[in-house]
């Protein structure tokens, strides 16, 4: 395993944990009491960071999910670290990392398009990024042959997959370990130290530095904890 320096901890345990975050769309922060899921197995386990939407995904379709962005920024060369619990489906997760404006303007300068949630304008909008979707059981496409996808954007690319092995909500007993490592051209993504792709860019247009968010489509209600950001 790679040698990693501190640059970010965050426990996640509850909506103060994410004071300061940027949120775009209709996310909503509760707390999760994370030692009561798994009947009581885990004593002491503390709280989580429970999230879902305020709007009814059939009422506002797209317009339902959300982004929330770390306001941190990092370097390249990381690796990301975070645990997640599914606790109500449908819905879809997922990360982005190495996010920023075109030709490496700040993600968060107003000379960008304002964005309010809506998938396209983060993958085909005024921003790059590399995102992983690794809950995806939106659609029932999506359930019956569950994937993790990598895309590459602008653009919407698709760049790596591998096999999703987290279980739908009923049969989850507690939370998973979930890796990203972000070092040049290179992406790997494991869950519980079950490495699920590991690529490289080909391309002479490496995303580098950048922020850090989670998505959400709804009505997904998911539990996070314990984000590490560590510089390779």
């Amino acid at each position: 395993m790679e040698t990693a320096k501190l640059l970010y901890a965050n426990p996640l345990n509850g909506p103060a944990a994410v004071d300061g975050w940027v949120a775009e769309g209709p996310v909503v922060a509760g707390t999760y009491p994370a030692g009561k899921y798994d009947g009581g197995r885990t004593p002491g386990a503390g709280t989580a960071l429970e999230l879902s939407g305020s709007l009814d995904d059939v009422e506002f379709g797209d317009h339902a999910h959300w982004t929330l962005w770390c306001p941190e920024m990092f370097p390249d060369s990381i690796r990301i670290s975070w645990e997640f619990l599914p606790l109500e489906e449908p819905g879809l997760a997922m990360v982005f990392f190495s996010a920023a404006g075109h030709g490496g303007e700040d993600l968060f300068s107003p000379r960008l398009a304002r964005r309010t949630g809506y998938y396209p304008q983060y993958h085909s909008g005024d921003m790059d990024a590399l995102h992983v979707s690794y809950f995806r059981h939106k659609y029932e496409s999506e359930r019956a042959f569950r994937t993790c996808n990598l895309r590459k954007s602008a653009g919407f690319e698709l760049v790596a997959q591998g096999a999703d092995p987290l279980p739908p909500t009923e049969d989850a007993v507690d939370f998973y370990r979930l890796e990203v490592i972000k070092d040049g051209p290179r992406v790997a993504f494991s869950i519980n130290g079950l490495l699920l792709f590991d690529w490289e860019d080909p391309s002479d247009r490496i995303l580098g530095r950048g922020r850090i968010g989670f998505r959400q489509m709804a009505p997904l209600r998911a539990a996070y904890r314990n984000l590490v950001v560590e510089k390779l």
